[in-house]
C-alpha cells in the first residue's frame, strides 16, 4: 500500500494550483508551516512574474508572438513545481528560491 502524502506536501503543491493567488492565500493561512510558506512565496514570485510579463508582452507585436513560448514554459514549470512540492521536495528555482526562503521565515 502506498504511503499517504503529508498535509504539508499537499498544501505545498496547492500553493501553485492557481499561481500567485493560491500562493497568497496559503502564505496567510499556513503561516506556521515553513514548507508550505516557502512554496507559497515561490509561487507568488514566479507566477506573479509570469502574469506581469504576459501583460507587458501583450503591448507589442513581438511580445504577442512570444506569448505561446512563455505559456508553454510557465505550464511546464507549473507542473514541475507542483510535483516537487507534492513529493516533499523544497525545490528552489535559481534566484527565486533564495528569495522565497528569505521571505518564508
Amino acid at each position: 500500500m502506498a504511503k499517504a502524502k503529508s498535509d504539508s506536501n499537499m498544501m505545498g503543491a496547492v500553493a501553485y494550483v492557481f499561481g500567485w493567488l493560491t500562493g497568497i492565500i496559503l502564505f496567510v493561512v499556513k503561516k506556521d508551516d515553513p514548507f508550505v510558506k516557502f512554496h507559497a512565496v515561490q509561487s507568488i514570485i514566479v507566477f506573479g512574474g509570469f502574469t506581469v510579463l504576459t501583460m507587458v508582452l501583450t503591448m507589442t507585436i513581438v511580445g504577442i508572438l512570444l506569448l505561446p513560448i512563455i505559456g508553454v514554459a510557465s505550464f511546464v514549470l507549473w507542473l514541475l513545481l507542483m510535483w516537487k512540492a507534492y513529493q516533499g521536495e523544497k525545490y528552489k528555482l535559481p534566484m527565486v528560491g533564495n528569495w522565497a526562503e528569505k521571505y518564508a521565515k
